[in-house]
C-alpha cells in the first residue's frame, strides 16, 4: 500500500513536470478552461443578484392611494393614521397635492409650464408600505381592493408588472446559465481530450517500449490521467481568480442596481465551499477528458 502511494506521488510529480517542460500548450489548455469556467460562473452571479433583488422585492412596495379632491389635509391625515394601525401596514406617509406638484416639479423639468396652470392638477396621496409577510402579489391584490372601497380614495396603485418580468427573465437566465454551463462542461472535455491525445501520440515509442518491458495499461494510463486532472484544476484556480476580478468590477453596478429596487443586497466573495467548487469541477472534467482519450487511443498501441 505505501509503495502504490509513493507511486502515485511520483506520477502526479511526473506529470506536472512534463506539463512544466511544454509551458506554451499546457497554459493555453488552462486559459482555455478558465475561460470556460469563468463564463457560466459570471452568469450565475449575475442571476444570483437578480434573484436576490427580485426575492427582496417586497421591502420596496409601495401601493399609493389617490385620494378624492373632498379630502383636506386634516382628514388625510386622519385616514393616514387610521391605516397604520391596520395589520400588515408597515408605514404610512402623507404627501399633500401641493408637495406632490413640487416633487413632479423638481423630477420632470416642466417647471415653466406648471407656473401657466391656473390651479394644480395634482391630487393628495398616501404612500404605503405592506409588511414584508404581506407583501405577496396575491395579498398586494387584496389590499388594494380593501383601499379602493374607501370612501377617501379615488384610486389605488401598485405597480407589480415590472416584478413578473424580473422573475420571467431570471427564469430564462437560469435555464441559459444551465445549456451554457453544460455546453462549456462538453467544451473542457474535449479540450483536454485532444491535449492529452497528442501527448499520447507524442509519446507513442516510449508507451511501445513500456509495453515491451510488460508494463500494464493502468501503469501507462496514470500519468496521463494525472495530467488531464492538474490541467482541469488549474483552469479552476485561474477561473477563481478571474471571479474575483470580476466580482471586483461588479460590485459598485451591483450596489447601484439593489439600491434602485431598495434591496439590501451586496455582491459577496463566495464562501469555501464555492471556492473550492471551481477547482474540483475542473479537476474532474480534466480527469474524465483524460480517462476517455486514454481509453480511446491507449489501445491502438501495440508494439509490433
Amino acid at each position: 500500500m505505501r509503495a502504490l502511494l509513493i507511486r502515485h506521488v511520483q506520477v502526479f510529480f511526473y506529470s506536472l513536470g512534463q506539463l512544466w517542460r511544454t509551458p506554451w500548450g499546457s497554459l493555453m489548455s488552462v486559459a482555455v478552461i478558465a475561460v470556460s469556467l469563468t463564463l457560466p460562473t459570471a452568469l450565475y452571479l449575475v442571476l444570483e443578484l437578480t434573484d436576490e433583488i427580485s426575492g427582496n422585492w417586497q421591502t420596496g412596495a409601495e401601493i399609493t392611494l389617490f385620494l378624492t379632491d373632498e379630502v383636506d389635509d386634516k382628514a388625510a391625515v386622519q385616514l393616514a393614521d387610521r391605516l397604520r394601525q391596520q395589520p400588515g401596514i408597515r408605514s404610512v406617509s402623507y404627501v399633500s397635492a401641493a408637495a406632490a406638484l413640487e416633487e413632479f416639479r423638481q423630477k420632470s423639468g416642466f417647471g415653466v409650464a406648471l407656473d401657466l396652470l391656473d390651479q394644480n392638477p395634482l391630487p393628495s396621496l398616501l404612500r404605503l408600505q405592506p409588511d414584508p409577510d404581506q407583501a405577496a402579489p396575491t395579498q398586494i391584490n387584496q389590499l388594494i381592493e380593501q383601499f379602493q372601497a374607501l370612501a377617501e380614495v379615488d384610486t389605488a396603485e401598485f405597480d407589480h408588472a415590472w416584478v413578473q418580468r424580473l422573475h420571467a427573465m431570471v427564469a430564462i437566465g437560469q435555464r441559459l446559465a444551465l445549456i451554457a454551463s453544460l455546453l462549456l462542461g462538453v467544451g473542457v472535455v474535449l479540450i483536454i481530450g485532444n491535449t492529452i491525445r497528442l501527448a499520447i501520440f507524442n509519446r507513442r515509442d516510449e508507451i511501445e517500449i513500456s509495453k515491451l518491458i510488460g508494463a500494464t495499461d493502468a501503469f501507462i494510463r496514470r500519468p496521463f490521467l494525472y495530467s488531464g486532472l492538474q490541467q482541469g484544476a488549474l483552469g479552476g484556480l485561474l477561473a477563481l481568480v478571474l471571479v474575483y476580478a470580476s466580482l471586483g468590477l461588479l460590485a459598485p453596478v451591483a450596489d447601484r442596481l439593489a439600491g434602485f429596487y431598495q434591496s439590501g443586497f451586496t455582491l459577496q466573495i463566495m464562501g469555501w465551499v464555492e471556492l473550492l467548487l471551481l477547482p474540483i469541477i475542473g479537476g474532474a472534467l480534466g480527469l474524465f477528458g483524460a480517462w476517455l482519450a486514454v481509453g480511446r487511443h491507449l489501445r491502438d498501441i501495440e508494439p509490433g
